[in-house]
C-alpha cells in the first residue's frame, strides 16, 4: 500500500511540474515569434505593399496593436481554450489552425510510431549484443554502424530507399500515404468512428487490402526514421549494457553459477532498462518534429509540412499553434516517461 501511495505522490508532483515547464515552453514560443525578422501581416497580402490603413486595420484584427502583455495573456487563454486561430498565409488562409493541425496530425503519428518500432527492433537488440560482448568483432561491427547511420541525412536515405524499392524493384510505393480513390472509412456508413490513422482505420473497417495499402505506403518512411534512430539507440543500450553487465549483482549472479544467456537478459538489460526507456521516450517526443524532411522526402501531408508551409508563408498563426502543439506533445510525453520510469524502478520516486 505505501508502495502505492508514493508512486501516486511521485505522479502528482510530476503533473504539478509539467505545468510550469508548459508555461515556460509557451512563453518561449510567444517572444521568439514577435522578436523574429519580418512583419506577419504583410504576408496577408503576399508580398505586395499595402495601404497603410489596411495594416493598420489588420493588425487591429489580429490584436498585433495591443501592448506585449496583453497580447500574452490573450494567447495563453486562446491556448487553454483550444482556440489556436485562423490562418493569415497564403496557403491556409482564413482556415483553421487547429483543424489543419487535427487533418495532418495522424500522418505524423503514423510515421513517428512506425519510426520508433524499426528503431526499437534493429537498434535494442543491436545494443544489448554489442554490449554483452565488448570488444569483440561484433561489437565493433555494432558501433561502426551505430556511427555510421546516425550521421546519414534522412533526406538521402530516404531517396536511396525510394530509388531502389520504389522505382528500381517496384516492392513498394515510393511517396504519399496511399493509392486510390477512397481511402480507409471514407465512408460515412463503414466505420463507427475514424482515427485519421490509415492502418488503424482500415483495421476498424476490417479491409484486409485497405490494411496492406497502407502499411505498404508505411514500410519506407519507417525505415528511413527509424534506421537514422537506430544507430544511437544501439550506442545508449550498448552503453547502459557495459555499466550493468560489470555492476556487483551480474558479477555474484556469475558467481552462483547462473547461465550468460540469463545474465545479460534478465539482469544486466533488465536494470539498463530504465535509462533507456527514458531516452526512448524523448526521441519520441521528438521524431514528430524530425519528421519534417521525411515527410518532405515522401510527400506526406502530415504536421511537419505544415510547419515547413507556415514558415515559408510567414503564417504566423499557423507557426503559433504547431510549435504550441509540438510543445504540449513533449511535455505529456516527458510526463509519461518520469511516470513508467518510477514504475520501473521505484528508487526513482525515493
Amino acid at each position: 500500500m505505501a508502495r502505492d501511495g508514493s508512486l501516486l505522490a511521485y505522479v502528482l508532483t510530476r503533473i504539478v511540474l509539467a505545468v510550469p515547464m508548459l508555461l515556460i515552453l509557451l512563453t518561449a514560443v510567444f517572444v521568439i515569434l514577435r522578436i523574429l525578422p519580418g512583419d506577419p501581416v504583410l504576408a496577408l497580402w503576399g508580398g505586395r505593399t499595402p495601404p497603410q490603413s489596411a495594416i493598420d486595420s489588420a493588425r487591429q484584427q489580429l490584436g498585433l496593436d495591443q501592448p506585449l502583455i496583453v497580447q500574452y495573456f490573450t494567447y495563453l487563454r486562446n491556448i487553454f481554450t483550444g482556440n489556436f486561430g485562423l490562418s493569415i498565409g497564403e496557403l491556409y488562409r482564413g482556415q483553421s489552425v487547429w483543424n489543419q493541425i487535427a487533418i495532418r496530425f495522424p500522418a505524423t503519428v503514423e510515421i513517428a510510431i512506425g519510426g520508433m518500432t524499426v528503431a526499437c527492433l534493429v537498434g535494442i537488440p543491436l545494443g544489448v549484443l554489442a554490449g554483452s560482448n565488448r570488444d569483440k568483432p561484433v561489437d565493433l561491427a555494432v558501433r561502426l554502424f551505430g556511427t555510421i547511420i546516425w550521421v546519414i541525412p534522412i533526406f538521402w536515405l530516404g531517396l536511396v530507399l525510394q530509388l531502389v524499392f520504389g522505382v528500381w524493384l517496384q516492392w513498394l510505393p515510393a511517396n504519399g500515404r496511399w493509392s486510390g480513390a477512397d481511402a480507409p472509412c471514407s465512408a460515412p456508413s463503414s466505420c463507427l468512428f475514424r482515427t485519421g490513422m490509415y492502418t488503424v482505420d482500415s483495421l476498424i473497417e476490417g479491409n484486409l487490402t485497405h490494411f496492406v495499402n497502407a502499411v505498404a505506403h508505411l514500410v519506407l518512411p519507417s525505415l528511413t526514421l527509424g534506421l537514422v534512430l537506430s544507430g544511437f539507440f544501439a550506442k545508449t543500450v550498448r552503453a547502459n549494457m557495459l555499466r550493468t553487465i560489470s555492476a556487483d549483482f551480474t558479477e555474484a549472479a556469475r558467481a552462483r553459477g547462473i547461465p550468460r544467456r540469463a545474465i545479460v537478459y534478465r539482469h544486466a538489460f533488465k536494470n539498463a532498462l530504465v535509462p533507456v526507456v527514458t531516452v526512448l521516450g524523448l526521441q519520441f517526443a521528438i521524431l514528430f518534429a524530425g519528421a519534417v524532411l521525411t515527410e518532405k522526402t515522401f510527400s506526406i501531408e502530415g504536421i511537419g509540412i505544415l510547419l515547413l508551409n507556415s514558415v515559408t508563408s510567414k503564417d504566423m498563426t499557423m507557426i503559433q499553434g504547431v510549435v504550441v502543439f509540438y510543445a504540449t506533445i513533449i511535455v505529456v510525453i516527458s510526463l509519461v516517461i518520469d511516470v513508467l520510469g518510477a514504475m520501473i524502478d521505484p528508487r526513482i520516486r525515493l
